[in-house]
């Protein structure tokens, strides 16, 4: 299916309006969106292995594409570096990035990577805790630069997706298209080349052979032209050994990442996923159909093994309630970063519903510690924790 090419404005969690005659703006940030009513993705709907025969490609033995609550080596994140990106917010974002950073630290190695002009007040900023290393980044979205890790028989690999800027939406990431290839030379890690363009926030799984992803984000003209679905989940099980992909339809061109999944739907663990949800008796809007949307997928979907999956509420905070502000703002808990030993959520200052998650995730994740962090200003860019971070897994086992 193709995608209407249309202009951008600057709100990135709100519908997206186009200006007449305007070409794409550089924006932001990267963004978690839900779908849009009228959205036009074909129909979702689960996939099965490929069938003996069947002229797909399956996934490639002994590749596994693990799940995020498994151990660590570091985790990696970004600097963000432009003025033109961020404007006059960029000392705030910097801090959010910062106090994230050395959150992080208190658990498991962080590495930031800077630019090489930079590396003296990245290093200020985050302290002596986090380690900070020259390779040149444009912006902060880490999850979505950095290359995918799969687990190759043993071998620790790196998909790198081609990342082009959200599809070309972001005019300045020259340097973030060339991000994950160097990661994986600096670090010594198989690059593992793959035709797809797509971002680490489109993919979220159980570590088990099951994958989410939203069809807006990977299935899209500005990123995989002339490719099917059924050609991209081919593809995609090839590239990270799953054997199930569920589909979401996603919402295209109303945010700058068509509806990356890791501000959607979540696992909490195998046969147990997390779903976003608006403020308790918030009116019906296209976040609340979002969430229903999303729902119908999962109440009739089985994972890789065949379990059904059992959906737990994440509610928002309230609105009126937060400290946060801006168009773009993402008020979502969905977007959570699991470390070593401790899971990172957003504060947004609704004290009741900040509690609240901080409970419902200690009970979906027992034995690690819940860290509350204060991320207003990356969230007013379209994105949270999870958008920020990004996970290379500790050595496989042999």
């Amino acid at each position: 299916m193709s995608d209407p090419i249309m202009p951008f404005s600057a709100s990135r969690r709100t519908v997206l309006r186009a200006a007449a005659g305007a070409g794409l703006l550089t924006l932001g940030a990267a963004a978690c969106a839900a779908p849009e009513e009228g959205d036009q993705a074909l129909p979702p709907r689960a996939s099965e292995p490929a069938a003996p025969g069947s002229g797909q490609p399956g996934p490639t033995p002994g590749r596994r594409f693990g799940a995020e609550w498994e151990s660590h080596t570091r985790t990696f994140m970004s600097w963000p570096a432009s003025t033109g990106i961020w404007g006059d917010q960029l000392s705030d974002v910097r801090g959010d990035i910062a106090r994230l950073a050395r959150a992080v630290a208190g658990y498991e190695a962080v590495v930031m990577f800077a630019r090489p002009g930079q590396l003296d007040a990245a290093q200020n900023a985050c302290g002596n805790g986090v380690e900070v290393v020259p390779l040149p980044v444009d912006d902060l979205w880490a999850r979505d630069t950095v290359p995918v890790f799969v687990e190759d028989s043993g071998t620790l690999k790196g998909v790198d997706f081609n990342f082009n800027g959200w599809g070309e939406k972001q005019k300045e990431h020259g340097n973030d298209t060339a991000l994950a290839a160097a990661v994986l030379g600096k670090y010594g890690v198989e690059r593992v080349r793959t035709p797809l363009v797509a971002e680490g926030g489109s993919f979220e799984t159980d570590g088990e052979g099951t994958l989410l992803v939203t069809e807006s984000s990977v299935v899209n003209e500005r990123r995989n032209p002339g490719k099917s679905r059924d050609e991209i989940e081919a593809e995609l099980k090839k590239a990270l050994g799953v054997t199930k992909v569920l589909w979401f339809a996603g919402v295209r061109d109303q945010d700058i990442t068509d509806a990356h999944v890791d501000c959607l739907v979540r696992f909490a663990a195998p046969g147990v996923v997390l779903l976003d949800q608006p403020f308790p008796g918030a009116p019906a809007d296209v976040w609340s159909r979002s969430a229903a949307q999303a729902r119908e997928v999962l109440k009739s979907a089985t994972d890789a093994h065949g379990r059904q999956l059992r959906v737990i509420d994440l509610p928002q905070p309230d609105p009126d309630r937060i400290t946060g502000r801006g168009d773009a703002f993402v008020s979502s808990y969905i977007n959570f970063y699991v470390a070593n030993k401790a899971l990172f959520l957003p504060r947004f200052g609704d004290a009741k519903a900040d509690d609240r998650a901080q409970q419902l995730l200690r009970d979906h994740f027992p034995g690690r510690e819940i860290v509350p962090v204060v991320i207003d200003n990356i969230a007013s860019g379209g994105g949270g924790i999870h958008c920020s971070t990004h996970d290379q897994p500790g050595t496989p086992a042999a």
